[in-house]
Parts: C-alpha cells; sequence; structure tokens
C-alpha cells in the first residue's frame, strides 16, 4: 500500500459488504463480532448507520472512510443491486485512493465470481431484464464483479 493510503486517517478499519439475507445471522455476525472484540473498528450497516440520513450517500461514505472493504460474496451477493452499488464503489476506491480489497468467498469459488457463472448467471440476467434502459449500469456492476473476482482473496466451501 503506498504511503498516501497508508497514512490517511481512516474513521473505519473494515467496511463489510455482503448480501443479507445468507450470510447476516451467521458468517458475517461472527465476522463482525470477532473484529470488534479485537478492537478492529469494521463497518456493517445494521450496526453503524446513522438515522435520518439517506442509506445510500452513508454507504458510499463509509466505504470511502474505510482502510480495507472486505466483500462477502456469496449465492445471493449478486442479486442485490445495493450490493452491486457498494461493489462498483470498492472498486473505484481500490483503483483510485488504493484501498485495500479483501474478497470472501462464501460458498461460491472466486471463478464462479471472476466469470460470473451459475448462480450469479442468473441474477444479472434479471438485471438486464429490469434495467433494460440502463444497460450501462447492468456492465459497471458485471465488471466490478469480475475484477472483485480476480483479487487474492479467502475461499470458505461448506463454513458452518
Amino acid at each position: 500500500m503506498s504511503h498516501a493510503s497508508s497514512s490517511k486517517v481512516c474513521k473505519y478499519d473494515i467496511f463489510l459488504s455482503f448480501g443479507g439475507e445468507d450470510t447476516r445471522r451467521t458468517f458475517v455476525s461472527h465476522l463482525y463480532n470477532a473484529l470488534e472484540q479485537r478492537g478492529i473498528h469494521a463497518f456493517k450497516d445494521d450496526e453503524r448507520l446513522e438515522a435520518g440520513q439517506s442509506i445510500f450517500a452513508e454507504l458510499l461514505k463509509a466505504i470511502e472512510d474505510a482502510r480495507f472493504a472486505v466483500v462477502i460474496f456469496s449465492k445471493s451477493y449478486a442479486s442485490s443491486r445495493w450490493c452491486l452499488e457498494e461493489l462498483v464503489h470498492i472498486i473505484k476506491c481500490k483503483n483510485e485512493l488504493e484501498q485495500a480489497v479483501i474478497p470472501v468467498f462464501y460458498d461460491v469459488s472466486p471463478a464462479d465470481v471472476r466469470h460470473q457463472n451459475s448462480p450469479s448467471v442468473d441474477s444479472f440476467f434479471q438485471h438486464e431484464v429490469k434495467y433494460k434502459d440502463d444497460m450501462e449500469k447492468v456492465q459497471r456492476w458485471r465488471g466490478a464483479f469480475a475484477e472483485a473476482g480476480n483479487i487474492s482473496g479467502y475461499h470458505l466451501l461448506n463454513f458452518k
């Protein structure tokens, strides 16, 4: 990491990006608690969002205010437009601000993310139907998804 990014004062040590339905109350909850117990200040949307603020603006600001982004890819991650918008911003911060990105492949393989295989292929098809008038958005999501799949991370299969 460059001197500029390592000397930046960050509000959070880690921003956690995850698809809620299949990881929030299991893996992410355990990870968040373990990080906090070790004094690592993590942003998790249901723990840190301020009442009365724009959710999306708060999420983008939290990504920028974090030293690391941990992206937890799961079977449902690509089905969430929120997750995909977060991911686009995370990749932007990686490329422009040299933010460190750590992917965690939870019950999906890095190749599935990189090549947008099942189950993400179905999600992207649904996005293409829903956003047929804004295919640039879907292409940004696909590009960020593929780029993140090329980052070395942690592959967890059958995690309990």
